[in-house]
């Protein structure tokens, strides 16, 4: 019984950090149409500037507080200057941000070489519940994404700059005659979803180390995740994410990880195969 909780927690625990990346994955994909294959290596800034200001003396919150908003920022920026001229094809807006993305990969990793840089958890120990004890930090992994997915889909569903944002969405053309600026709200959504990567990297940098490929570990998975979900609302990702969380955490247990991977690969191709529009299709949240 003790055995079963443990495994179903680290399920639990590896499902959430998937639905982090996803969450920002999803959002840009799902707003903008395009996907942001840069996504993983967001992910990795953010881890990285965790490990900078813990290598730098500060304490590990200050990192990961600082990384949404660092990353964030480098989003805005990107969009600006270069993805935004390349909506009109999205197959070379997404080369675009694959660019951007090995680029990003390759200047941490000139700064870290091949090394595995390692990061404490802010919240150590174990949660003792009877003779079970789990990951107070993956615990707290958990906690936190569960208030981020709340308040993505308070911002999108309540909020003014949610409305924009699917005004945008559903009609630019009439967004823009509404008095909404599109090319403001295509720079802030690609920040968001860029801000929620770079948190997911420093949330996961304790469990997982800092090294320079960290982003593609994630970034497929991913990928998948979006497509089994479907494209165009803020369920569909994170419906998907759920589904490829839990097989890639699931299968490991009873079989060799590699084995597990394909497999999970596998059934993604055959359900996207059968149902191409993903779990939950439409637009909207």
């Amino acid at each position: 019984m003790a055995n079963a909780f443990v495994a179903a927690f680290e399920i639990l625990s590896f499902g959430a950090i998937i639905v982090l990346i996803v969450l920002g994955l999803g959002i840009i994909a799902s707003m903008m149409g395009i996907f942001n294959f840069a996504q993983g290596e967001f992910v990795l800034l953010g881890a990285y500037i965790t490990y900078l200001a813990y290598a730098k003396g500060m304490p590990i919150w200050a990192g990961m507080v600082a990384a949404p908003f660092v990353v964030g920022a480098l989003g805005f920026a990107l969009e600006a200057l270069i993805i935004r001229r390349f909506y009109a094809a999205p197959i070379v807006a997404m080369l675009g941000t694959y660019a951007l993305g090995l680029i990003i990969r390759e200047s941490v990793r000139g700064l870290i070489g091949g090394f595995y840089l390692t990061v404490p958890e802010p919240i150590g120990g174990s949660i003792d519940i009877g003779a079970m004890h789990i990951s107070a930090w993956r615990f707290t992994i958990i906690v936190i994404t569960l208030l981020v997915m709340a308040g993505c889909y308070l911002l999108l569903s309540r909020t003014s700059f949610g409305l924009r944002m699917r005004a945008t969405l559903e009609n630019p053309s009439l967004a823009r005659a509404s008095g909404i600026s599109t090319p403001l709200m295509y720079g802030a959504t690609f920040a968001f979803g860029s801000a929620l990567a770079g948190l997911a990297g420093a949330l996961i940098v304790p469990v997982f180390s800092l090294y320079a490929d960290l982003g593609l570990r994630f970034l497929i998975q991913g990928f998948v995740a979006v497509m089994v979900g479907g494209v165009g609302s803020f369920i569909g990702p994170v419906a998907g994410a759920g589904v490829i969380g839990t097989l890639s955490a699931a299968l490991p247990w009873v079989m060799a990880p590699v084995v597990a991977d394909v497999l999970v690969f596998v059934l993604a191709i055959v359900f996207i195969k059968f149902r191409p529009q993903g779990l939950i299709a439409g637009k909207g949240v």
